[in-house]
């Protein structure tokens, strides 16, 4: 009965390191998209990858390829730390730059569009993986052409909106901004700036003002995904979602050497440490103050030490165990 009752005992704390390793080594990504307005790469994957109904998702399609639209979620930069304007260039704000999703960045007056008016707009954000994190929305000028590549100078100076850690609701982030007076075709520039990571994500979601907007009247609407499109695309998805791997990881490479320099300056990345936000019913998180990206919890050693020491007790353990057993069969064989 001692024999039992220590080898379950050892079973169980061998069990026990090797449940937290399992946890620690899994961090949480964050990935996603506007749907509200609705964004380019969201309009088309909700068309359907293979076989989208518009001729700007068309084109898109042939330029990018089926997987980029299957991949909405990822228009990301690995290492942005908010310095957005200085690696992504002009004509390429909605691809971020990316050669994957080049098929964003097409100029064109057709792309489906979202009806926005001036004044207060509640917008939501598609967070297949949450994370803390800023929001800021820009808006393109008077002078806009949808018919000319997208270029800084082609937003509005400001975001007319701007939030720090939004709450979530059934799966989406969702913040009140006010929209300023426009018509005809324009479109809305997200940035979602992690907290806890250097990732950054972008959206380029097209929207008419009033009915009468020109080319843009001839706009199909854009719609967003399903849950049930989102669900089915999923095993087609190659996102990587432990955080910094797959397409987005080789991507960051390409700015490695500028965030060393900009990080020999300024706050260093830090790994994924799991600080989602609060859910819905928690208390306000503070208000962002000035241009800062939000400072959120997280030591980039953590989860290191849980994966080692982890590792370490099951190691352990496992030793443990199997010098019980050898004991307890020996025992066996001399009782006899």
């Amino acid at each position: 009965m001692t024999t039992r009752r220590t080898v379950a005992s050892v079973a169980a704390l061998g069990i026990a390191p090797l449940a937290l390793t399992a946890l620690a080594a899994s961090p949480a990504a964050a990935h996603g998209s506007m749907t509200d307005p609705v964004s380019r790469v969201s309009a088309c994957f909700a068309e359907g990858p293979e076989s989208p109904k518009s001729a700007a998702c068309k084109a898109a399609v042939e330029a990018s390829g089926a997987q980029a639209f299957y991949d909405w979620n990822e228009v990301n930069i690995a290492d942005a730390a908010g310095k957005h304007r200085e690696i992504i260039p002009d004509g390429k704000l909605c691809s971020a730059g990316r050669d994957k999703y080049k098929g964003l960045d097409l100029p064109r007056a057709d792309w489906p569009a979202s009806e926005l008016g001036a004044g207060k707009h509640t917008f939501r954000y598609k967070a297949t993986a949450p994370h803390k994190g800023s929001f800021e929305l820009y808006i393109t000028k008077d002078s806009y052409d949808p018919s000319k590549p997208l270029k800084w100078s082609d937003l509005e100076s400001e975001p007319f909106a701007k939030v720090t850690d939004p709450k979530l609701e059934n799966g989406e982030y969702v913040f009140d901004g006010t929209v300023p007076n426009k018509s005809g075709r324009h479109l809305v520039y997200s940035i979602w700036q992690r907290s806890d990571s250097p990732e950054a994500f972008y959206t380029c979601s097209d929207v008419t003002f009033g009915k009468d907007g020109g080319s843009a009247a001839k706009a199909p609407e854009a719609e967003a995904p399903s849950g049930d499109q989102i669900d089915a695309g999923a095993e087609k998805s190659t996102v990587d979602h432990s955080g910094h791997g797959g397409d987005h990881a080789e991507h960051g490479a390409q700015h490695q050497e500028a965030g060393a320099a900009e990080t020999a300056g300024g706050a260093a990345p830090q790994e994924d440490t799991g600080n989602a936000p609060e859910a819905n019913g928690a208390a306000e998180p503070a208000a962002a103050t000035g241009t800062e990206l939000a400072e959120t919890g997280g030591d980039s050693t953590t989860p290191y030490i849980a994966i080692g020491g982890a590792a370490a007790l099951a190691v352990g353990a496992a030793a443990l165990f199997g010098s019980v057993r050898r004991r307890a069969t020996a025992g066996g064989r001399h009782s006899r």
